[in-house]
């Protein structure tokens, strides 16, 4: 299901064939609901201004986290425990992942971890996307407590999403597609703009192009819900670590 994008089409999302590596894993039941991961989203179907609230980062709608802009990126990476989440309703849905592209612009090349709601409690499954097709689902188990490294590498044309849940296993997909190059991300996103409790999501080793994030001035924003209201605080960002803290739904 697509979100509706922030002004013409910030950014979007999608999925591929799945060439993988690694030994073989405990397999994960696919998820119930199969979600597009866009770029930060308009309420109510509308086309909002960016904006600011004190003590707040720049208003992401359904996204949280950072993001680097510029051209020509070819790698961005990060690290992060799956946390435990507490379901509020079936409508919640949540994932951290990297990427690049995707804001500003038509193309995105991402992977990540989704947390999804929708059965009442909260299943966990790996996935990656490449636009304009929906995002690809691993059967490998992913739990609460896993240390998870996400990587996009880009050589060319030629685009490479690698997910590795440590000490379990590790997906490597390549894909040939012309992406604009035009931004890098690590983000917490919710497709339907409703947030479990997810406590505190921690992010290290975050690099882009094979420098710290930091390095790259990067855009904070945090999620807000559809009365503006604030439902997550990403902190500052101290070369490549920084953390992701649930508010409110």
């Amino acid at each position: 299901m697509r979100t509706t994008a922030l002004a013409a089409a910030l950014f979007a999302g999608a999925a591929l064939v799945v060439g993988l590596v690694a030994p073989a894993a405990a397999q994960a039941a696919p998820p119930t609901h199969s979600y597009a991961f866009d770029a930060p989203m308009a309420h109510n179907g509308k086309a909002v201004a960016v904006s600011r609230v004190h003590g707040y980062n720049q208003n992401g709608y359904n996204w949280s986290g950072y993001v680097a802009t510029g051209s020509g990126f070819s790698s961005v990476s990060s690290t992060w425990t799956e946390p435990t989440a507490t379901c509020g309703s079936t409508n919640d849905l949540f994932a951290p992942w990297v990427g690049i592209d995707g804001y500003g612009s038509d193309s995105v090349e991402q992977t990540g971890v989704q947390t999804d709601c929708s059965s009442g409690s909260p299943e966990d499954s790996a996935w990656y996307e490449v636009y304009p097709a929906d995002p690809v689902y691993y059967s490998n188990a992913v739990s609460a407590g896993d240390v998870i490294t996400a990587t996009v590498t880009r050589s060319g044309t030629n685009y490479t999403m690698t997910l590795t849940d440590k000490n379990k296993w590790t997906k490597t997909t390549t894909k040939s597609y012309n992406g604009e190059n035009a931004s890098a991300e690590v983000i917490m996103e919710s497709p339907t703009a409703s947030y479990p409790n997810f406590g505190k999501v921690s992010f290290s080793g975050s690099t882009v192009n094979g420098q710290s994030l930091s390095s790259y001035d990067p855009t904070a924003f945090d999620a807000s819900n559809d009365d503006g209201t604030y439902e997550d605080h990403t902190s500052a960002l101290s070369g490549g670590s920084f953390s992701i803290a649930y508010e409110h739904e």
